[in-house]
C-alpha cells in the first residue's frame, strides 16, 4: 500500500465503493425518469387546455423517450457523481422544450396556440441563463453537463425555425440545421471536432437566434422586419460558424508524413 513513487507500478486513483457507486446510478436513473415523468405531465395539462391533437403526442412523447434514453446511457458511462442542481435546471428546460416541439408538430393539423408556444420558448430561454450560473456557484460544471445544456438550445433552435419557417419559407430551416450538419461533417473531418477558444461573439450569436425565432414566431413583428430580423440571424450564425471553422482548420494537427514520403530519393542519397 505505499505511494508509488520511485521505481514500480504507479499508484492507481483512488476509487469510490460499489455501494457508494450503486446509490449514485440508482439517484440518477430516478432524475431522468422524473424528467420522463414531467414531461408526460406537460403533454396531459397541454393536451386539458388547448386539446392537444395526435401529432403533439407522438412528437412530445417521442422526444421526451429519446431525452430520457441518451441522457441515462451517457450518466451511466462517464456519471459518477450526483446528477446536480444545474442538471436539473437544464433538465427542466429539456421537458419545456419538448412542450414546444409538441405545439409546433400539432400546428400543422390546427390553429397553433401563440400564447402556450411563447410562454413556453420564452421560459427555456430565461432559464438558458439560469443553469450555467448553477453550475459554477454550486461547482457542479462538467462537460457531460455542458453539452446536455448544449443540445437543449440547439433542438430549441431547430424546432422554432420548423415554425417559423412555415410564415418565412424553408430556407429559414438553415439556422436550425447549421449546428447538426456541423456535427455530421465533424464525423468526416476529425479536425472539426476540436476545441475552441472561449467566444463572447459565439455566445451573443447563439442567444440571438433564439430570440430572433422567439419574436418572430410571436407575431409581434410585421412581415417585413421579421423577415429582415431572421435573415440577419442566418446571416450572423454563418458567419459564427464558418469563423469557427476557419480556427478549427488553422489549428488542426498536422499528420506525421508516411514512409514513402519520408523516403530518401537518389538524388538526396547522392
Amino acid at each position: 500500500m505505499g505511494t508509488g513513487t520511485g521505481t514500480g507500478t504507479a499508484p492507481r486513483p483512488p476509487r469510490a465503493p460499489r455501494a457508494s457507486l450503486s446509490h449514485q446510478a440508482r439517484m440518477v436513473r430516478r432524475e431522468t425518469a422524473a424528467g420522463l415523468a414531467a414531461q408526460a405531465l406537460l403533454l396531459l395539462l397541454l393536451s386539458k387546455a388547448i386539446g392537444l391533437g395526435p401529432a403533439g403526442w407522438l412528437t412530445g412523447a417521442a422526444v421526451a423517450i429519446a431525452t430520457w434514453a441518451v441522457l441515462t446511457r451517457a450518466l451511466g458511462r462517464s456519471w459518477s457523481r450526483p446528477f446536480g442542481p444545474a442538471n436539473r435546471v437544464t433538465l427542466a428546460r429539456a421537458t419545456l422544450v419538448g412542450g414546444v416541439a409538441a405545439l409546433v408538430a400539432d400546428s400543422f393539423e390546427s390553429p397553433p396556440p401563440l400564447t402556450a408556444l411563447v410562454a413556453l420558448a420564452t421560459v427555456a430561454l430565461i432559464l438558458d441563463a439560469v443553469d450555467g450560473q448553477v453550475a459554477r456557484r454550486t461547482g457542479t460544471s462538467s462537460a457531460l453537463g455542458a453539452r446536455f445544456d448544449m443540445e437543449v438550445d440547439a433542438f430549441l433552435i431547430l424546432v422554432l425555425s420548423v415554425f417559423v419557417a412555415t410564415s418565412l419559407g424553408a430556407w429559414v430551416l438553415l439556422i436550425g440545421s447549421m449546428r447538426y450538419g456541423f456535427v455530421a461533417a465533424a464525423r468526416f473531418l476529425p479536425w472539426l471536432n476540436g476545441s475552441l477558444p472561449p467566444s463572447t461573439a459565439r455566445k451573443t450569436v447563439a442567444a440571438l437566434q433564439g430570440v430572433i425565432l422567439l419574436t418572430t414566431a410571436s407575431g409581434l413583428l410585421p412581415y417585413a422586419p421579421a423577415l429582415a430580423a431572421v435573415i440577419a440571424a442566418l446571416a450572423l450564425l454563418t458567419w459564427s460558424f464558418a469563423r469557427d471553422i476557419h480556427w478549427l482548420f488553422r489549428t488542426r494537427p498536422q499528420q506525421a508524413p508516411s514512409a514513402a514520403e519520408t523516403k530518401p530519393t537518389h538524388a538526396t542519397s547522392a
